[in-house]
C-alpha cells in the first residue's frame, strides 16, 4: 500500500526515510550537571531509531550553561559535550534514521527543578542554580525575576547558538532546530507579553523577531548551505494580547528568507493559559502557517495513531508529523504504524528477525 507518511522527504541535501519523526523531549538526566549526554540518552534516543522513526531529535540542548531549563539538562557549549553526542549520533545513523538536535536557551524559565522533584520553581545558587536572563525583567509565575539582557548579552547568546550548531555538525547531526517556542528565550523575545524593551529588540514585530532572525543567520553561517535548519514556534500564547498565529506566520516567512527550511509548530508555554487540548489540537495551527508562510511544517500534539498521522500528511495538513508521548509508550510505534497502514518497510534490525512487527 502507498503511504504518504512513509514517503521520504528531502530538505536541502538531507533525505529522511519517512515523515514520522521524534519530537524533542526533555529528560533532565545529565546527573553530573555538566550537560553531558550519557548512557540514558544513548538508549532513549537509540530506541527510537531502532523503532523506525525517520528523524530522531534530542531534547532541548542548551547553548550556554545558564540556558539550561534545569541543572540536569544537556548542553553543547564545549567540545567534550560534542564528543559525547557523537556516539549517539553514530548509533542513530546506523539504524537508518537521521539525527537532529534542538538548540535552546531557556531565558527566564531556566534554573528550575525537574518536573518530578519534590521542590519546584527556581533552583537557587546555593543548590546549583544561577541567575536567569531574559528580554525584560519579568518573572514567569512562581519563578525568580530574571535580569534583563543587554545588547551585548544578546549578541553573546546569538554567537553561542552558532558555535553550538557548528559543534552539532561536527558530532554528525544532520538537522539543526532552533527552539523559539514554549516560553523559552527566543519566544520571550517574540511575545509582547514578555518583551517590554524599547531598543532594537523590542516594540514592533520586526524588532521582537530580531533576536530569532539573528540566531538563524548565525546558525546558517555555522552549518553551511547543505544542513537543514528548523525553527520550533509556539504558534500562539493562547492569551489575548499575546503572541498570535498571524504573528507566527509572518515571522516564519521571515525565517525562511533567512535560511530556515521547516517550521515545527507547537503552542503555548510563555504564560499560564487555558489551552483547548485534544487529539491533534495543534495541527490546524501548523496548516495555517504552512499556507500563509509557504514553508514546510511539522505538526505535533497528541498524535497517537497511524491513521491519524497518515491523514495529516496525506491531506497536506503538514509535511511531517512529530510524535512524543506515543513513542515513550512504544518506541516501535513507527514500525507498528507501517504495519497498520499495510506498508512494507525494512527498518527492523536483523537481530530481531524472529519477532517481526505485523
Amino acid at each position: 500500500m502507498r503511504s504518504a507518511l512513509f514517503e521520504s522527504i528531502t530538505l536541502r541535501g538531507v533525505s529522511v526515510r519517512n515523515r514520522l519523526w521524534v519530537t524533542p523531549m526533555c529528560q533532565y538526566s545529565a546527573e553530573q550537571q555538566d550537560g553531558m549526554a550519557g548512557d540514558w540518552h544513548l538508549v532513549h534516543l537509540g530506541s527510537f531509531a531502532k523503532g523506525g522513526a525517520g528523524a530522531v531529535f534530542t531534547e532541548a540542548t542548551a547553548v550556554l550553561p545558564e540556558g539550561r531549563i534545569s541543572p540536569q539538562d544537556l548542553g553543547l557549549w564545549n567540545d567534550a559535550q560534542r564528543d559525547a553526542f557523537a556516539r549517539i549520533v553514530a548509533f542513530i545513523r546506523s539504524q537508518g534514521a537521521v539525527a537532529g538536535i534542538q538548540l535552546a536557551h531557556a531565558g527566564r524559565k531556566a534554573s528550575t527543578f525537574r518536573t518530578w522533584d519534590e521542590r519546584q520553581g527556581t533552583v537557587h545558587e546555593d543548590d546549583g542554580g544561577w541567575v536567569t536572563l531574559a528580554p525584560s525583567a519579568l518573572a514567569f509565575p512562581g519563578y525568580d525575576t530574571p535580569t534583563a539582557l543587554t545588547a551585548e548579552g544578546i549578541a553573546q547568546i546569538v554567537a553561542a547558538f552558532g558555535a553550538a550548531a557548528a559543534r552539532a555538525v561536527e558530532a554528525g547531526f544532520e538537522l539543526i532546530e532552533i527552539h523559539a517556542a514554549h516560553g523559552y528565550l527566543l519566544h520571550q523575545f517574540l511575545s509582547p507579553l514578555t518583551n517590554m524593551r524599547s531598543d532594537d529588540y523590542g516594540g514592533s514585530l520586526r524588532n521582537r523577531a530580531r533576536a530569532l532572525l539573528e540566531t538563524i543567520d548565525a546558525v546558517r553561517a555555522a552549518v553551511g548551505p547543505s544542513i537543514p535548519v528548523l525553527v520550533r514556534f509556539s504558534a500562539t500564547d493562547w492569551v489575548d494580547g499575546g503572541w498570535r498565529l498571524q504573528d507566527t506566520s509572518r515571522v516564519a516567512r521571515w525565517a525562511a528568507e533567512h535560511g530556515a527550511d521547516l517550521a515545527d509548530i507547537s503552542s503555548g508555554g510563555n504564560v499560564p493559559a487555558r489551552i483547548p487540548v485534544g487529539p491533534g489540537y495543534q495541527v490546524p495551527l501548523a496548516t495555517a502557517i504552512r499556507t500563509a508562510a509557504q514553508i514546510p511544517v511539522a505538526a505535533v500534539g497528541l498524535i497517537t495513531s497511524a491513521q491519524q498521522a497518515e491523514q495529516i500528511v496525506a491531506t497536506e495538513l503538514a509535511d511531517v508529523v512529530m510524535v512524543g508521548r506515543e513513542l515513550l509508550r512504544d518506541p516501535n510505534f513507527p514500525l507498528r504504524a507501517a504495519a497498520a497502514l499495510g506498508v512494507e518497510v525494512h527498518y527492523q534490525p536483523a537481530p530481531y528477525h524472529r519477532a517481526p512487527i505485523k
